[in-house]
């Protein structure tokens, strides 16, 4: 009997890793090293631009403050002319009122005088018309 042959892989030769000091090592070029300043430059460019906007910011919120600081002076000093014609006008109202409440006070006590002198010449007519008709019932 003739027996089927077994293959038998070969072995391979063993490969070592070789220790980092006999390797080759490569020379790197540095990663752009005009690309890391061009980076910084536009950087600076860009960190200088916004310090510029923010102190041109910084002086047009003080030129509006100042200006509506002003603009708030003047309207407060308008509201205070405004409540001195207003004062003023109200002190007039009150003394024409004043005025207006002696006047008819004075034509109301004239009225209740006027009042009590016809109520006594009533009295009088009365008086004499009471008179006359006991004197007529008299003589009858």
């Amino acid at each position: 009997m003739v027996e089927a042959k077994k293959k038998v892989s070969k072995k391979r030769p063993i490969v070592r890793k070789k220790s980092t000091a006999k390797k080759k090592t490569v020379a790197r070029k540095k990663a752009g090293v005009s690309n890391t300043q061009a980076a910084a430059a536009s950087r600076h460019a860009l960190t200088d631009r916004l310090k510029e906007d923010l102190a041109s910011s910084k002086n047009a919120l003080k030129r509006v403050q100042i200006a509506a600081n002003e603009e708030l002076k003047l309207v407060k000093k308008a509201a205070k002319d405004e409540v001195v014609v207003l004062k003023e006008q109200l002190n007039a109202a009150l003394k024409r009122e004043k005025e207006l409440m002696k006047i008819s006070e004075k034509k109301i006590k004239k009225m209740l005088v006027a009042g009590e002198h016809w109520e006594k010449k009533q009295l009088v007519k009365i008086r004499n018309a009471a008179e006359k008709a006991i004197s007529k019932v008299k003589k009858r």
